[in-house]
């Protein structure tokens, strides 16, 4: 399974480690994800979702319905 938030569609970035002499090599900067369940009382369903603590504070301001609504109109959710 990759490391992709599947509310904001977030995925790993790549850079540079960068020493004192300033040779570069290469590294990833993982996605900070979370495998949470939700409850959905719209639905009442339980879903589960690998979410990023980004998406998770989106979902605690808006909720779980209107984040899912707005994931599947980009996308990132079918």
């Amino acid at each position: 399974m990759s490391r992709i938030c599947e509310l904001t569609g977030k995925r790993a970035m790549f850079g540079n480690n960068v020493s004192h002499a300033l040779n570069r090599t290469r590294r990833r900067f993982n996605v900070n994800l979370i495998k949470k369940r939700f409850y959905i009382p719209e639905e009442d369903s339980w879903v589960t979702l690998k979410v990023s603590t980004a998406a998770l504070k989106t979902i605690n301001k808006i909720g779980i319905h209107a984040a899912i609504k707005e994931a599947k109109s980009k996308g990132f959710l079918k």
